[in-house]
């Protein structure tokens, strides 16, 4: 079973190393047969090389700025807000590590922004 800590620093190294395009130390937090999955495209990319290739492929000026990773025992989830330009998405990120402490599988959601039902501005404000 991995650590807590070591999983979160693992998800805390993810980050910064993709947030400075750093695809060695980026690749060095993935198992090598890691399995990434986005449900809304209901994508999969099996394989560490396949992967990192992804992200250095990703069109865009991104930027990832984390606001909170809880881990415990094997498993950690990231909140993150992304930046292109003007646009933000937050995105949330669940991650499960090997007994290496390396990511062996990451399931990201990236919901679409939507004005909320008219009905219930008394109940509660917008940020």
């Amino acid at each position: 079973m991995t650590s807590s800590t070591g999983l979160r620093k693992a998800v805390e190294t993810y980050w910064a190393a993709a947030e400075a395009r750093d695809w060695t130390a980026f690749g060095e937090t993935l198992a090598d047969d890691v399995v990434y999955e986005m449900p809304q495209s209901r994508e999969r990319i099996r394989g560490k090389e396949r992967y990192l290739q992804f992200n250095r492929e990703y069109p865009g000026d991104w930027h990832a700025q984390v606001l909170r990773i809880v881990a415990e025992g094997d498993e950690a989830v990231s909140w993150i807000l992304m930046r292109e330009g003007i646009k933000e998405s937050y995105a949330v990120n669940l991650f499960t590590a090997d007994a290496q402490g390396r990511i062996v599988a990451i399931t990201d959601f990236w919901p679409e922004p939507y004005e909320p039902p008219a009905g219930r501005e008394h109940l509660s404000e917008r940020y």
